[in-house]
């Protein structure tokens, strides 16, 4: 018999570990979760990359000189 297709996951033969079940049914009933998990990824990952200010963050550092054991 073939699983229904919301429990099946493709690679594990049907195989719906309890807690994968447990959070698809607390994401159901909390939607604000997921909501909350994108405007995370968005200010931690989705940024413009400003290269002409990483060229200059290079160019303006100060060499770091090695520690010396005496």
């Amino acid at each position: 018999m073939i699983a229904p297709r919301e429990q099946y996951r493709v690679g594990h033969s049907g195989y719906v570990s309890p807690f994968t079940e447990f959070m698809d049914g607390f994401l159901a009933e909390h939607p604000e979760v997921v909501e909350d998990q994108h405007h995370g990824w968005y200010l931690f990952w989705d940024h413009k990359a400003d290269f002409e200010e990483w060229k200059e963050a290079r160019t303006d550092s100060v060499p770091v000189k090695g520690y010396d054991y005496f």
